[in-house]
């Protein structure tokens, strides 16, 4: 399989399990498209600029998705 088939979904994406996983997918390059699914805007706000402060921006804006929803819904 290749890089380009690879996506992973990440629900409670903001929290702080999510936060590390979504870094590590970053920095090891694991996936093609990574789908951040959380119920908190401001979070997911904050996510995004602590990202593109670490991160390439092109990279954040090339892989990173985010949704904003509850998985009880």
């Amino acid at each position: 399989m290749n890089l380009q088939d690879k996506s992973v979904l990440i629900t409670g994406g903001t929290g702080t399990f999510g936060k590390k996983f979504v870094e590590r997918c970053l920095k090891e390059n694991d996936y093609n498209r990574i789908v951040v699914f959380s119920r908190d805007e401001y979070k997911q706000h904050q996510m995004i600029k602590s990202l593109n402060n670490n991160y390439n921006p092109k990279i954040i804006d090339q892989k990173l998705r985010f949704f904003l929803g509850d998985v009880r819904d």
